[in-house]
């Protein structure tokens, strides 16, 4: 949210709210159960992402609910750390 043009301003979230992460990588089953492994039994929805031209790269839409900033971080930064995923958004 731009506030004066050069300001800008933390979103207000509500939580607990449903959030969502791309994640990106070489293999798609790879990535499944890389989902798996970091939400576990909490309830998730994934949806097929696109492939890259050359079909190297492939990305998952995941949604989860949250019930904080700081468990929507602790997902982040454990997608990020996963020997699976190149990059998540």
């Amino acid at each position: 949210m731009i506030l004066d043009g050069n300001t800008c301003a933390k979103p207000d979230i509500e939580y607990p709210c449903e959030w969502g992460y791309k994640i990106i990588g070489t293999d798609k089953t790879a990535l499944q159960a890389c989902i798996f492994d970091i939400v576990g039994e909490r309830a998730y929805k994934t949806k097929g992402g696109n492939t890259s031209s050359k079909g190297k790269f492939h990305s998952l839409n995941m949604t989860c609910k949250v019930a904080s900033q700081q468990d929507r971080d602790t997902i982040f930064k454990a997608f990020s750390e996963h020997p699976d995923v190149k990059m998540v958004i």
